[in-house]
């Protein structure tokens, strides 16, 4: 059985989660990292200490997004690991796209969530607003003309950036109208992975 280690609140742990809920592979979790800690074990598995890492039939991994690419080819059908290497390509161009939207994210996201009202510094989450809503609007120029970032259909380039799509409807930042964006992001809180996995409060 694929087992997960990593806490549900990291925003790359849940995309594994997601996607594993979506395609229907049975797994077992175990919380790690933040305030669950690491023990030796778990470093000995992923030697950059972070989170998630998977273990499935021998193979251990880490890396968020290669996990996505492994478990979508290994356990998915044609609809997530397309055959066609150009239409896989659609959907794996957003999927690194999204690590430069989450460090625009970043400091928003720490300021607001994880620091005391009293420590936090508005102008840090100011210029992480703005920095998202500048990549937000490339977001919103491809939905217009796609309906899913993977192409016509939901598929595995939807899941890096759904995950972060749920953190910029929800923080308490500036947000300018994105109507593409929005209407995906509707799409996607109709998923009950979706809805399950992403879409509880940020911790």
């Amino acid at each position: 059985m694929l087992t997960i280690w990593g806490r549900l609140n990291s925003h790359n742990v849940k995309k594994v989660v997601w996607l594993a809920q979506e395609i229907g592979v049975p797994f077992v979790r175990h919380d790690v990292g933040g305030a669950f800690g690491m023990d030796d074990a778990y470093r000995a598995k992923n030697p950059n200490a972070l989170v998630p890492t998977i273990e499935d039939d021998g193979l251990i991994l880490w890396e968020s997004n290669a996990i996505l690419r492994y478990l979508a080819a290994r356990h998915g059908d044609r609809r997530w690991w397309p055959d066609d290497a150009a239409v896989r390509a659609v959907a794996d161009r957003w999927m690194d796209w999204q690590f430069g939207y989450a460090e625009a994210q970043r400091d928003a996201f720490v300021q607001l969530i994880r620091t005391p009202a009293e420590k936090r510094d508005e102008a840090v989450v100011a210029r992480s607003a703005a920095a998202s809503a500048a990549l937000m609007t490339i977001l919103d120029r491809q939905l217009a003309q796609t309906e899913w970032l993977s192409g016509d259909g939901f598929g595995l380039g939807d899941i890096p950036m759904g995950v972060y799509a749920h953190s910029w409807f929800t923080l308490a930042i500036d947000r300018p109208d994105r109507p593409h964006v929005a209407r995906w992001y509707r799409q996607l809180r109709e998923r009950p992975a979706y809805a399950a996995t992403v879409m509880i409060p940020l911790t």
